[in-house]
């Protein structure tokens, strides 16, 4: 415990040494109907530092069909975006309104005791007079790191890598690589605290990232 405290006290940390290291605050929810479907339901709160000064709202939900228990899933969603946009180098923002459509499809396996979870996404973008669309695809790795056949207050590592392709040029998106320390608190809830670096086409950005998820 005292190690995910430590990593939970880093934004903290950068906050006082007037960091531009920015902060994404993220609830991933999942409520199982029965063994077929499901609801997901998701909150992300974006800064561009370390907290007060907002990026990206970003609000999720969607249902699911279990096409096996547990393995491999197939998801139609909606998204609200809401960005604050700065206005070139000045202090000015503009807001930006996005309305998302989204199709996914989820698989998982493991390897010995690594635990795989592969997710594909197009999403149709309808951002203020304009529409976009992107392919997503995202890996996972979780690494347990204890021997217990329960979950229940045991630790783990995960990293991710997501690339995103726009169907127009550029082509390229963005792609996010990210690595973290979880903390399964018991089979329903885990947390998870770590890195993110997102690569754009001539830039990228250094991200804190907390995540919360919970099955209920």
């Amino acid at each position: 415990m005292a190690a995910l405290v430590l990593v939970l006290m880093l934004p903290l940390l950068a906050q006082s040494q007037d960091s531009n290291f920015g902060n994404w605050l993220i609830y991933i929810g999942n409520k199982k109907l029965n063994s077929k479907w499901n609801i997901h339901n998701e909150v992300q709160y974006r800064n561009y530092n370390t907290i007060g000064d907002l990026e990206q709202l970003l609000l999720r939900t969607g249902v699911g069909y279990n096409l096996t228990e547990n393995n491999n899933n197939l998801l139609l969603g909606y998204g609200y975006i809401l960005s604050e946009n700065y206005v070139g180098d000045s202090n000015e923002k503009v807001s930006v309104n996005e309305h998302r459509i989204f199709q996914q499809f989820t698989t998982k396996h493991k390897v010995g005791k690594l635990k795989f979870n592969h997710r594909y996404r197009f999403e149709q973008r309808f951002v203020e007079d304009d529409f976009k669309m992107r392919f997503r695809y995202f890996l996972n790795l979780q690494v347990p790191l204890s021997k217990k056949e329960k979950v229940d207050n045991t630790y783990y590592l995960s990293a991710y890598n997501e690339i995103f392709l726009n169907t127009k040029t550029s082509i390229f998106d963005r792609n996010r690589l990210y690595g973290g320390l979880g903390y399964h608190l018991n089979s329903k809830i885990r947390f998870e605290a770590g890195y993110m670096n997102q690569f754009f086409e001539t830039s990228s950005r250094d991200q804190f990232n907390i995540i919360a998820f919970v099955t209920f």
